[in-house]
């Protein structure tokens, strides 16, 4: 075999590799080498490893979280030392997308203005709301979960199903406008899409069958009631839409851990 020649699997796993780097290095801070050329031509195709890369800031959270616990914090610090160590690993970017979305969906009269709004850099009183809800309820949850059995393989299961709301509303909506993170990474196909959902099904099919069908059902719900609100307001998605998807479907899945283990 010459230099060139390569099998299709050397192609699958070039591509594999070459995707989840490019999801690594979309949605966390972490240094990674990262082939810039090949991930831009991959673009939307390497979606379907967003739901995978959830287990980073979730895992290494949770370890936190329980070292936290280790040294005698209250569950309730040990959870929020846990969500500050998330907000590092991703650079805060669902929370920065998702303090966008409730200022720009709520504070805007027309479509125009409530993009404009969501691209300004400045967080405004909605914008403020959300997160503190967010934190709160993500943090309330936790503190019931981290003191749990089974309490490690939940959350990594909660950092996937969280993200794949970002490839469904990827594939079902169209860009509400034509500039932007999400416009530049394109449109995901129906493959991407089911190697998303499918691999997220069977992590947690796995990992936590016991919660599939309630965990499905209120993260597939919270995340239709986002996608109708945005078609509505803004004509589709956004990467801030994208990033309030992440927090909504967090919150959701972390409530049905929480209703589980309490």
């Amino acid at each position: 075999m010459t230099k060139d020649d390569t099998s299709p699997s050397d192609d699958d796993a070039l591509a594999t590799h070459v995707d989840f780097s490019a999801a690594v290095g979309l949605l966390t801070r972490l240094p990674i080498r990262l082939d810039t050329d090949a991930a831009v031509r991959r673009g939307a195709r390497s979606a379907w490893a967003w739901p995978l890369v959830g287990v980073i800031p979730a895992g290494l959270g949770a370890l936190v979280g329980f070292t936290a616990l280790g040294f005698g914090l209250p569950a309730l610090w040990a959870a929020l030392v846990a969500l500050v160590a998330q907000a590092m690993i991703t650079g805060a970017m669902h929370e920065d997308g998702l303090a966008d979305t409730a200022d720009g969906l709520w504070g805007g009269v027309t479509q125009a203005r409530r993009l404009e709004i969501m691209k300004d850099s400045r967080i405004g009183a909605y914008g403020v709301i959300a997160l503190v809800l967010s934190l709160g309820l993500r943090a309330a949850s936790l503190a019931v979960i981290l003191s749990s059995d089974g309490a490690f393989w939940a959350l990594l299961v909660v950092g996937i199903v969280s993200r794949t709301p970002m490839v469904v509303l990827m594939f079902a909506l169209p860009n509400a406008r034509n500039t932007g993170l999400s416009q530049s990474v394109g449109r995901v196909s129906q493959n991407t899409l089911l190697l998303a959902v499918g691999c997220t099904l069977l992590t947690a099919l796995v990992l936590t069958p016991y919660a599939i069908i309630a965990l499905f059902f209120w993260v597939g719900l919270s995340m239709v009631i986002l996608a109708v609100i945005a078609r509505q307001k803004i004509g589709g998605q956004t990467g801030d839409i994208l990033g309030a998807s992440q927090q909504v479907a967090e919150i959701a899945a972390l409530a049905v851990f929480a209703a589980l283990f309490s």
